[in-house]
């Protein structure tokens, strides 16, 4: 690879970092919305049992946990797992969106659809496949349409505020 094109794939993965942890929060936020619109359609639901609260803990405080665990021994308190929830969550957005900006520099044909391709294929793979082998949420099966066009969605906001972000960062690189 030449030096101009080592330096393009840098500040695309760059671009893509940035777009990454912008789409994650803009994607929170968006799913904070249809939860909010969700709650006031919905009849008031039974108290949940512990294990359906465990059952319902987001993938991302499972994964924290998990690490936790697995490299410094330490069991996460409640309130540390508020803290590692959301850095997992912009940790897999920022990775996420380098390997897109990188990709984008590489192959330009990546970016056609304003990241919602790329949007779609985050939830394909990560939410569909990768949570599920890892057994970090049921498997797919066990869901309802309702809670994939919700995650689908969700990802594509995530994917076309990747795009737009990592296109007027790089247009500054």
């Amino acid at each position: 690879m030449r030096q101009k094109d080592a330096l393009d794939v840098a500040k695309g993965a760059v671009a893509g970092i940035i777009g990454g942890l912008l789409a994650a929060f803009v994607m929170s936020e968006f799913q904070a919305l249809v939860t909010k619109i969700a709650e006031t359609q919905e009849e008031p639901k039974k108290k949940k049992t512990k294990k359906e609260k465990e059952d319902d803990e987001p993938a991302t405080a499972k994964a924290a946990a998990r690490i936790s665990e697995g490299l410094f021994d330490h069991k996460l308190t409640k309130d540390e797992k508020k803290i590692a929830d959301p850095a997992m969550h912009y940790a897999m957005g920022a990775a996420s969106g380098m390997m897109y900006g990188v990709a984008a520099e590489i192959a330009p044909l990546t970016t056609v659809g304003a990241g919602l391709p790329f949007g779609a294929s985050v939830w394909l793979v990560a939410d569909d496949i990768v949570v599920p082998a890892l057994g970090l949420s049921k498997p797919v099966t066990e869901f309802p349409l309702s809670t994939h066009l919700y995650g689908l969605s969700s990802h594509l906001v995530y994917g076309l505020t990747t795009d737009l972000v990592r296109r007027a960062v790089r247009e500054l690189l």
